[in-house]
């Protein structure tokens, strides 16, 4: 087993990028504001150089230190009461505290939930909808903001193939960590990220076509949407996104990238839509889980469409962990979807104006789930605008804009 770990330096940048630049929408925290850290225990060096960023910049950190490997003997032991436990005063209390939070993810045992019942998982997770709803809502007004990274372990790199160093090569050049400012980086990617998002916007598409190998997609935008991205939300993200009207998406489309959900591995997803709705899921490993993860309320439509041009994105491998695959790189970008709940930052316009009632008139997906399936195929993507004409805007990986 290699002991390869990142050295100070590294950990250090990666801190400022997630700390001084990810947060508060590109911008970085402000002084005494609050950053809740939830971090995994196997991740603890990251940890000490997120807490020193943070004092640093004369905020508060809050620490929720996870340990290692607990989840397989709760969904063993927990009874379905214990599964629908739901500490309220508690995460609410950590909703009213925190203006940022900041999570790691760090796996030690991929395969840890293997043999667990889909139901009990779907059971817990539903449990937690209210914790959710108050984050989204929290910031929607404007009051909170999050940011996502990833600290690499050999149980992680080894599941996709590679050595624990060269997992960690993947992050440090994603990242732009091998340069000694990092975040002037991140700031040149924004500002293309948001030449391209301003060009989509300013086209009024109406809906997109996805034609690509067993894939031929129509996803309808819906009124008053926006594309999105280089927000600072998820370290790294290149992709441009937004959240089309659900009840208009039709036909078919493949995903040739397996994806993990609630501990397991899922391959070969194909999906089938009419009206909005999966009529026809495929999977070619643990397609049960899946057809029980679309069972929950929402999770049978979309939320999501996302691209990334391949020439932002410095991800060259799989690394499963969706963070990375749904940016990736390579010869041909990525394209994804993700089943469930929708971001409601792309609506265009106020949005604390507008009841559970207004979301769901607009086609906005809402669900406790939300699941980015991700695709590498090459493929053409063809905008009818709302004047009736057609342009295709992502082609051999890049956008055409």
């Amino acid at each position: 087993m290699s002991s390869y770990q990142p050295n100070k330096q590294i950990l250090e940048r990666y801190a400022q990028v997630l700390i001084n630049f990810a947060l508060n929408q590109g911008q970085g925290i402000k002084k005494d504001e609050v950053v809740f850290l939830q971090v995994p225990e196997c991740a603890k060096s990251m940890l000490v150089a997120l807490r020193k960023t943070i004092l640093q910049s004369g905020a508060h950190a809050i620490i929720q230190y996870l340990p290692d490997n607990l989840g397989r003997e709760f969904y063993q032991l927990a009874s379905k009461k214990q599964l629908e436990f739901f500490p309220e005063k508690y995460l609410k209390g950590i909703i009213g505290q925190a203006d940022h939070f900041v999570s790691l993810i760090a796996d030690t045992d991929k395969h840890e939930l293997e043999g667990i019942d889909p139901n009990k998982i779907m059971t817990r997770t539903k449990a937690f909808t209210p914790y959710k709803k108050w984050r989204e809502e929290k910031e929607n007004r404007g009051q909170l903001t999050w940011t996502l990274g990833l600290y690499g372990t050999v149980a992680m790199a080894k599941e996709v193939g590679l050595t624990i160093e060269e997992y960690w090569q993947q992050i440090i050049k994603a990242c732009f960590l091998h340069y000694d400012q990092p975040i002037k980086k991140w700031q040149w990617v924004g500002q293309e990220i948001d030449r391209i998002k301003n060009k989509l916007n300013q086209l009024n598409i109406a809906s997109i076509q996805i034609i690509a190998q067993d894939t031929d997609l129509i996803v309808g935008l819906g009124t008053k949407r926006q594309w999105l991205g280089g927000s600072g939300n998820n370290i790294p993200s290149f992709e441009i996104f937004t959240s089309p009207d659900y009840r208009q998406t039709e036909g078919k489309i493949t995903f040739n990238q397996p994806l993990y959900i609630f501990g397991h591995l899922v391959e070969g997803v194909y999906l089938e839509f009419k009206k909005g709705k999966i009529v026809n899921v495929k999977a070619k490993k643990n397609q049960e889980l899946l057809q029980k993860m679309i069972q929950v309320p929402g999770a049978n439509q979309i939320g999501e469409f996302s691209l990334t041009d391949g020439r932002l994105s410095k991800i060259t491998k799989f690394m499963g962990e969706t963070l990375y695959d749904e940016n990736r790189g390579g010869k041909w970008g990525n394209c994804h979807l993700a089943l469930g709940s929708a971001y409601k930052d792309c609506f265009r316009g106020k949005k604390n104006t507008l009841s559970d009632r207004d979301w769901l008139s607009l086609g906005f997906n809402d669900s406790v789930i939300h699941t980015d399936i991700v695709s590498t195929a090459n493929r053409i993507i063809t905008a009818r605008l709302t004047n009736g004409n057609k342009k295709i805007i992502y082609k051999n990986g890049q956008f055409t804009i």
